[in-house]
């Protein structure tokens, strides 16, 4: 059969280094589903990762009106809020200690603390395909209020994210947070993350709720903060 005859009504839309990305990680998906007795949704993606590959053509950008390869990069962003039944000061001051951030956020394998404003972060990659590893920075601070941080220059993934605190009318905490990144690889990563964006924002939500579950269960009036080995609690 001739693929350029079968495909060649179709007009790429996918950037050349996109295109690779996508062949890669439809190859890797379509291998790890073979080793699985129950993978159809898994094939399914990973043939469509792989037809992306090829063709240079993407369905979903189609859908949306994007016909051509686009080289500009953007902004991924999240945003979650939610209410905390714990007192506002007592938030911050959990949030304000970043080695507390793993302890409820299932993505973040470790952050470490340099110093007062500097740390170092480590997350799981989605698929479990391995880990990203930066430098972040604490850039705006309003104590009990605002707490904000971005990557440092040369990071693996460029991001920022800050957590506004307002205290809510029974005596709890309203959070606000805001997180903003830039997908590893340039292009070629952005292209991979719009489609994992999806599922990346599911577990950061799922991360913030794990967080109110945490500190509401671990801040008891009778006991406290329970102690945890290799993990320094506020």
């Amino acid at each position: 059969m001739n693929h350029h005859s079968l495909y060649s009504g179709l007009n790429p839309n996918v950037s050349d280094s996109e295109r690779i990305i996508s062949t890669l990680a439809g190859s890797l998906a379509i291998y790890r589903a073979t080793q699985k007795k129950q993978a159809f949704p898994e094939i399914l993606v990973g043939s469509y990762l792989l037809f992306r590959g090829v063709t240079g053509f993407c369905g979903i950008y189609n859908a949306i009106g994007k016909t051509k390869p686009d080289n500009r990069s953007r902004n991924v962003n999240i945003q979650v809020s939610l209410e905390v039944d714990r007192p506002r000061e007592e938030v911050y001051n959990f949030w304000r200690q970043l080695e507390n951030l793993p302890l409820f956020m299932e993505h973040l394998e470790m952050v470490n603390s340099i110093d007062e404003k500097t740390s170092v972060w480590e997350a799981k990659i989605p698929g479990g395909i391995g880990n990203l590893r930066w430098r972040s920075e604490i850039v705006k601070e309003r104590p009990f209020e605002l707490l904000g941080w971005q990557s440092l220059p040369g990071s693996e993934v460029e991001n920022a994210g800050k957590v506004e605190f307002r205290d809510t009318e029974n005596g709890g905490t309203e959070l606000h947070v805001v997180i903003t990144y830039h997908a590893p690889m340039g292009i070629a990563g952005e292209g991979v993350a719009r489609m994992i964006n999806p599922y990346f924002r599911k577990v950061v939500e799922n991360d913030i709720r794990n967080f109110k579950t945490y500190i509401e269960k671990q801040h008891s009036a009778a006991g406290g903060m329970k102690s945890s080995p290799g993990k320094f609690l506020v």
